[in-house]
């Protein structure tokens, strides 16, 4: 069998270390283990690597990091763009660190100048750096908020966003193409340093990506005037976002910013949470006790490599602390962003703001009430920082505000991915100009719901690990496409989008036409009564995800029939 030959060869190639092959050596009796291990290679997608650590081809290791780098540094070599350099950041995970040197050398080896953080530091300024320092391309070795067990590799361009059609299937085939180990060139750090490829960077980067955060702020004086008022709980999930978030708060004079403490120190085995997701309700235990003890106004998660927040804020009239999706935070700092902007006579007539396809239609009705242009892009921030290219290229819209439902969005353009530091600026600023209007962040919120609608998204994620589960999850995509549902729950299907073929299927008029969007396995269904759902594999998880929406006359009525189309998707998807 094929995938025993190969690992037959990493326990005897003169190439492998010691290490690898003790390890490899001390599962020789377990042959499922092996098969996981070596019945694929880890698969370079659209989003880079992303993996279990461990030895094996499809397991995320030095060697098939560099495998991947020097695929990379082969497409950049191509460009003739080696003097450019590659900017290169790390996250506080396992091997995070061992990683980062491995691909800095990698790239040395190849003549390719690096620019290496000195330490830990969030995602958004990994993007933000590689257009400062004018770099042809950036990596960031994390693994987001996965489990403890995995780390990845994502790769952005000289735009700062992360790399996207047709270049990403372009470094791709280059990746595919290294079939040999003994094909990965490197040097030592001593004479990567003495031909001036290695090097390294911190404080300066830090310093310039702090202020061009600030340059955003609004309202500075109503900070000014209720920041001693206001109380900040925040943890960083034991991540890279502690020393950005505190720092940018306390320079914009936020006085009382309690951090977790369990959580505050890099941990690469996320010892206090078991699933470092600030989606996660139980990622906030600890926030939530901290927050009830010092009478915290908004408790605050970013996740390990700080792009994604998560949220909690007082309800004035019980004194609850209520959560937030990434739709309501992402739409709580659209309203307030847009309004401020308004109110000032700084809103362009050509402002647009973008969302993905499985984020809220409220987004719809906030861009009609503000007379901006609404985008929707496929899944994945990346689209959106696309967008903002597109706009500077073409010269066509202005960037307002880009956000999708995974607790991920973006003012300004500094960076060209979530930016978990700038929510985290923007949220506490909008909280204290609602404070100063006597109102909590949930308060107005219940206000913006008031104003455009009751809309309440949900998500039914759906686990299916190893070969077996690889296969369920195109088997049950086959099916739909092979069998179009007619309706889902209580609702019909009016129209159903196909991203993988480009069409949309209109139930209602019988005419078919263009999504206009690259193609995606994807299938979305738009219901009656507002109601939608969108079905799709995850890009970096073994999950399949089925998004739905709706739209009700109270908060009641919308949460009832979120629960039963969630509760209808979920006997879909367990069929």
């Amino acid at each position: 069998m094929e995938y025993l030959k190969k690992y037959e060869e990493w326990c005897n190639g003169e190439i492998f270390d010691d290490e690898t092959k003790k390890e490899l050596l001390a599962i020789k009796e377990c042959e499922n283990e092996i098969k996981d291990r070596f019945y694929k290679d880890l698969e370079f997608g659209t989003a880079g690597l992303r993996g279990i650590i461990g030895a094996g081809t499809n397991r995320m290791n030095k060697y098939t990091v560099t495998k991947a780098t020097q695929g990379l540094a082969n497409y950049i070599l191509k460009q003739n763009a080696e003097d450019k350099g590659v900017v290169i950041a790390f996250d506080s995970r396992r091997m995070s660190p061992e990683f980062s040197k491995e691909v800095a050398l990698c790239l040395n080896g190849n003549g390719i100048k690096t620019y290496i953080f000195d330490s830990l530091r969030p995602t958004p300024e990994l993007s933000f750096s590689v257009r400062r320092l004018g770099c042809i391309a950036g990596i960031v070795i994390t693994a987001s908020h996965n489990p403890p067990e995995y780390n990845g590799y994502k790769v952005y361009w000289e735009d700062g966003a992360q790399i996207v059609s047709p270049r990403d299937k372009e470094i791709i085939t280059e990746v595919n193409n290294v079939t040999d180990y003994k094909e990965i060139k490197t040097i030592s750090e001593s004479e990567a340093i003495e031909k001036g490829l290695y090097n390294i960077i911190g404080k300066e980067i830090d310093n310039e990506y702090i202020n061009e955060l600030k340059k955003l702020v609004l309202n500075k004086e109503i900070i000014s005037k209720v920041q001693k008022d206001l109380k900040i709980v925040y943890t960083p999930l034991h991540g890279t976002g502690n020393l950005p978030v505190q720092r940018i708060l306390r320079e914009l004079g936020f006085e009382n910013v309690y951090v977790v403490p369990e959580q505050e120190l890099p941990d690469a085995d996320f010892s206090t949470v078991n699933y470092p997701n600030p989606e996660d309700e139980k990622a906030f235990e600890l926030a939530l006790k901290l927050g009830k003890k010092v009478d915290a106004d908004i408790i605050l998660a970013t996740d390990p490599d700080a792009d994604r927040l998560g949220v909690y804020a007082k309800d004035s009239k019980t004194g609850e602390y209520k959560s937030f999706t990434g739709n309501m935070s992402g739409l709580l700092i659209a309203e307030y962003e847009l309004s401020q902007k308004r109110e000032k006579g700084i809103l362009p007539s050509n402002g647009a703001l973008i969302k993905t396809i499985v984020s809220s239609n409220m987004a719809d009705a906030i861009t009609k009430e503000y007379n901006i242009k609404l985008i929707e892009v496929l899944t994945g921030f990346k689209y959106i920082g696309e967008q903002i290219k597109l706009f500077e290229q073409n010269n066509t819209y202005e960037y307002l505000f880009g956000f999708e439902e995974s607790y991920g969005c973006l003012i300004g353009t500094h960076a060209r991915d979530k930016d978990a530091i700038a929510a985290v600026m923007a949220l506490c600023e909008a909280m204290a100009y609602y404070k100063s209007k006597g109102m909590t962040l949930w308060d107005q919120m219940i206000n913006i719901y008031e104003k455009y609608g009751y809309y309440k998204e949900g998500l039914v994620s759906v686990t299916m690990k190893g070969i077996e589960g690889a296969e369920k999850i195109k088997s049950i995509l086959e099916s739909l496409r092979d069998n179009p549902l007619k309706e889902i729950s209580e609702y019909k299907v009016e129209a159903m989008r196909d991203y993988n073929i480009g069409k949309i299927f209109n139930y209602l008029d019988g005419e078919e036409y263009n999504t206009n969007l690259p193609k995606s396995n994807v299938l979305y269904y738009d219901l009656e009564d507002s109601a939608w759902c969108c079905v799709r594999p995850s890009g970096t998880e073994p999950k399949i995800k089925f998004y739905v929406g709706v739209k009700g006359n109270s908060m009641e009525d919308a949460e009832l029939k979120l629960q039963n189309l969630k509760q209808e998707i979920n006997n879909l998807a367990n069929k």
